[in-house]
């Protein structure tokens, strides 16, 4: 098993480095050329800007039963079809189960921000969601720990 990290924009990529560290699972953090990420004991990948260019690398990258940490549904989507397990940084884990209802609830505001829309934004982040991630993620790890043997 190991952690993979959508590093652009992601608030929470040094919980989950040191998450990864207390249990001795590989860690590693994708990002962009816009981005420079240094966390000891972390594997970074930079790739160059474009479009989706950390997704699809991301991609590549993982297989099944690792665990990747996303705020994108397009990527999650992906990562679920590798048999990898995907966490949104506010902790809530996608599934088979929700991913199809996000990837729609995603093309509709897509559909109504090119109509001229606007759509509320994000709260500023606070201090439970880091906790409710966190959880979330250890709890995954324990989870997943107990159900092989190889991890």
């Amino acid at each position: 098993m190991q952690i993979f990290i959508d590093a652009d924009g992601c608030p929470v990529t040094k919980i989950a480095a040191q998450i990864a560290a207390e249990h001795n699972i590989p860690c590693t953090v994708i990002c962009d050329t816009a981005h420079i990420i240094s966390i000891p004991g972390v594997n970074v990948v930079t790739v160059d800007k474009g479009a989706d260019s950390v997704d699809f690398k991301l991609v590549n990258l993982i297989h099944k039963g690792d665990i990747a940490v996303t705020q994108d549904y397009g990527l999650a989507a992906m990562c679920l079809s590798k048999g990898a397990f995907v966490l949104h940084q506010d902790g809530k884990q996608y599934t088979e189960e929700n991913i199809s209802g996000l990837l729609e609830f995603r093309a509709v505001a897509k559909k109504i921000r090119r109509a001229g829309g606007r759509l509320k934004g994000s709260p500023k982040r606070s201090p439970e969601q880091d906790q409710a991630f966190a959880a979330s993620l250890r709890q995954m790890i324990l989870t997943l720990a107990h159900s092989d043997d190889t991890i």
